[in-house]
């Protein structure tokens, strides 16, 4: 079953076409990077209207580089949440009206269940598994014990884990993306240089969930007050410190995590799981089995979009002409076992 799948959720128009739910047979993304860098984020205004200047070309040219037509296409796939609400409906609507105009199967995906999947498209995983998403919006750490069956154990209680490093990126005036900015700067400088603290949540009540707000505000505003004496006040010294404890403290939730549950494999997903010192930080741990998408797979992107459809489409569902989109998704909370698409 060849599945087209569309991802406009954020800043990148995109579009891919993936056989059976693991053969990449294209992968389109158009980036919007250029266009908002100079505001040092996304602005929703300017992302909606590239989304709908792009998407007809990306979705053209995921057809010519498979070499396919529409003829050849089983379903179409494409994100409804959560997401900038303009730039969702940009997409999804193309979506939904190429399937009604050519009478395909309709599939609605959400964006977290797409992360999670990615993984997949290039490693066979069995079920259950720990699931790290990690993305500028969200910081989750949950049970997976099939495709769209989730018990979230932790998440975070303010800012997730990106949001965190593009607004200390921001602050500094490092650039955007800040989450890439920052990992290339770390390389560079000496973790040890400061001691930012790392917030303390209630064991009993939030035994795996995360927070960044603070870390983010001792890292922008009170700096100096975490240095140590010595080493050189330094952006590379400052991206290095900050980059060891947010990862760190993510890393420590879910390694507490694995171990209560007895889960031996853990799947990343999302920007986040590109970061090279959270990559390195899992792989020392010699007795879990971790699993990152490879890095063209961690943004936002068609494949896994089209990935995880296959597995709703073979199931037996789809999705009707009524199906809307929305900016968030108020069923991830914690402890809640089932995640709908809808």
């Amino acid at each position: 079953m060849k599945v087209l799948g569309i991802e406009s959720s954020c800043d990148e128009t995109a579009c891919a076409i993936v056989e059976d739910g693991k053969k990449i047979l294209s992968n389109v993304v158009a980036t919007q990077i250029p266009f908002h860098k100079v505001y040092k984020g996304v602005v929703p205004e300017i992302a909606s209207r590239k989304h709908a200047e792009w998407i007809l070309p990306v979705v053209r040219q995921a057809l010519k580089e498979a070499d396919l037509k529409m003829d050849d296409i089983d379903a179409i796939a494409a994100t409804n949440r959560p997401g900038l609400m303009g730039s969702l409906l940009v997409g999804f609507t193309f979506g939904k009206t190429l399937a009604w105009a050519t009478g395909k199967p309709f599939i609605a995906i959400n964006h977290m269940l797409g992360h999670l999947y990615a993984a997949h498209l290039e490693n066979d995983i069995p079920y259950p598994y720990m699931g790290l998403l990690v993305s500028g919006g969200h910081s989750i750490i949950c049970k997976v014990s099939d495709f769209d069956q989730l018990e979230i154990l932790g998440t975070t209680v303010d800012d997730s884990v990106g949001e965190a490093f593009d607004k200390v990126a921001k602050f500094y005036g490092l650039g955007y993306p800040g989450g890439v900015i920052i990992d290339k700067l770390a390389k560079e400088g000496d973790a040890k240089a400061a001691a930012f603290p790392i917030p303390k949540l209630d064991e009993k009540e939030h035994r795996y969930d995360v927070s960044f707000s603070g870390l983010k505000t001792a890292v922008i505003h009170q700096c100096d007050t975490f240095w140590k004496e010595g080493y050189e006040h330094s952006k590379e010294n400052m991206c290095a410190a900050f980059q060891e404890a947010a990862v760190g403290s993510l890393v420590k939730k879910l390694l507490l995590a694995c171990d209560d549950t007895g889960l031996k494999t853990v799947v990343a997903g999302g920007g986040v799981a590109a970061n090279s010192r959270l990559r390195q930080m899992l792989s020392e741990r010699k007795d879990l089995n971790c699993i990152f998408p490879p890095l063209k797979l961690c943004g936002d992107n068609g494949a896994m979009i089209a990935g995880v459809a296959y597995h709703f489409l073979k199931r037996g569902d789809r999705d009707g002409w009524n199906t809307v989109t929305c900016a968030r998704i108020p069923q991830f909370k914690r402890g809640l076992a089932q995640v709908q698409k809808k």
